[in-house]
């Protein structure tokens, strides 16, 4: 019997998507839990130069009003230019972090975020979308 794939047309990047969250479970799985959110970076960023995708790292964007700088952002890493990364340390998707990577798409005009977090017992992430767009 031949397998059927579906594919639900209102995904967002859903290849670079499963090489993003792929990588990531690959450093977990190599490294483990316990370490410190800037190992996990340099060992996802390894990872992705890995799996061949393009990307930036701590990704500077000014936050301005009425034109006036006002505060620095940094992204943790920007993917093939349209995907936000950004890695956490933890067991739970807090409401902080969550705001956090939809602020970052949203001021960035990007439509895809994925917040990835490394926990005790394994890898999360979730995809966000930037709705506004």
């Amino acid at each position: 019997m031949k397998q059927r794939i579906l594919r639900r047309a209102d995904i967002v990047y859903p290849d670079l998507s499963y090489r993003i969250v792929g990588a990531a479970f690959d450093v977990y799985n190599e490294l483990g839990p316990g370490h410190s959110e800037a190992y996990y970076q340099k060992a996802l960023a390894q990872a992705l130069r890995k799996n061949k995708l393009r990307f930036e790292e701590q990704v500077y964007f000014p936050l301005k009003y009425d034109d006036v700088l006002i505060g620095k952002k940094f992204l943790d890493f920007l993917v093939e230019d349209k995907v936000v990364v950004e890695i956490k340390k933890g067991n739970r998707f807090s409401k902080s972090n969550i705001d956090q990577v939809l602020e970052y798409i949203r001021l960035n005009d990007f439509l895809l975020g994925i917040l990835v977090n490394f926990g005790t017992d394994v890898v999360s992430f979730k995809r966000l979308v930037n709705i506004t767009k």
